[in-house]
């Protein structure tokens, strides 16, 4: 019986002990657990930097759009204005015609004291515009 009892024991001397492989597994776990991890957060920080790098591009984007709606709404304050001075400018137009034609009017009718008037008045908007324009010359 000495043989297999002998036999045996040289059997189990070659297997590891449980706890021994238990701590060679977990440490092999660990390694493997950590190299996954360490992939990860370097993936993790491509990502970020890639997302850093759109929100960047995004920013321009917003700072260009916000120049360019800036430009048009300048744009659109000086369309404002030159309307409303071609709309002046028209309804002077209109008024110095009106006067022009009642003088031709009250000349035709002898009307001479009344054409004066209206000639005066015609004169006086005339004068007025001319300060206006060297005014707007001026600045």
């Amino acid at each position: 019986m000495a043989p297999f009892s002998m036999r045996g024991r040289l059997h189990n001397n070659h297997k590891m002990p449980i706890a021994k492989k238990r701590l060679q597994s977990q440490t092999k776990t660990r390694k493997s657990g950590m190299k996954g991890m360490q992939e990860r957060f370097k993936r993790l920080k491509t990502e970020m930097e890639e997302i850093s790098e759109e929100q960047k591009g995004i920013r321009e984007g917003q700072r260009q759009v916000r120049e360019k709606f800036e430009a048009i709404e300048s744009e659109c304050e000086q369309l404002k204005k030159e309307t409303k001075f071609i709309i002046q400018q028209s309804a002077r137009t209109q008024i110095k015609l009106v006067l022009m034609f009642k003088i031709l009017k009250a000349r035709e009718e002898s009307d001479f004291s009344t054409a004066a008037n209206l000639t005066q008045w015609l004169g006086q908007i005339v004068a007025r515009e001319k300060e206006e324009r060297q005014a707007l010359s001026d600045a």
